[in-house]
């Protein structure tokens, strides 16, 4: 079922990935292939934020293509996944950086960690904001009668 606002969905997709915590995000190599990690996003709403290394894989990938997908899955509860699919883009401004940092250190764990150990500061090089806007997020709920009648789709127009 197709939802036309994201304020449909907001309060279930938040519950679901913020406690789900880890999710799959697949990028494409420069040969089209795709290529998967595991990450922690934090959601603001319909944006999400990834602390994550500037110099790594992800930089090459998505300087060719922006997009990513991301699959959340609960292991207590595998029939509610969540996927979105989103442009990714980094974030460069140090005061939106630091922002995030603030985030995800003052954000309670499990979802928020401090990132000094892995990244040093805001301002390191290596410190990496990438700013996820999804084009579609699915709600799953398995068993359904179909597959349109298992999901709650909403796409950013």
């Amino acid at each position: 079922m197709e939802v036309t606002h994201f304020s449909e969905i907001e309060a279930e997709f938040i519950q679901r990935v913020h406690s789900i915590i880890w999710c799959n995000v697949a990028t494409v190599d420069d040969r089209q292939r795709p290529r998967s990690r595991i990450l922690h996003p934090i959601w603001e709403g319909a944006t999400g934020w990834i602390a994550t290394h500037r110099n790594s894989y992800k930089n090459k990938h998505l300087a060719q293509n922006p997009f990513v997908s991301l699959a959340y899955i609960n292991t207590a509860d595998i029939m509610k996944p969540v996927y979105v699919d989103c442009t990714a883009e980094w974030v460069n401004d140090l005061a939106e950086k630091q922002r995030i940092w603030e985030l995800f250190l003052n954000t309670p764990s499990p979802l928020g960690f401090d990132p000094a150990p892995d990244f040093i500061s805001p301002s390191h090089e290596n410190f990496g904001v990438l700013k996820l806007t999804p084009w579609r997020i699915a709600l799953v709920n398995f068993p359904a009668p179909s597959h349109e009648a298992g999901q709650r789709i909403w796409r950013r127009h």
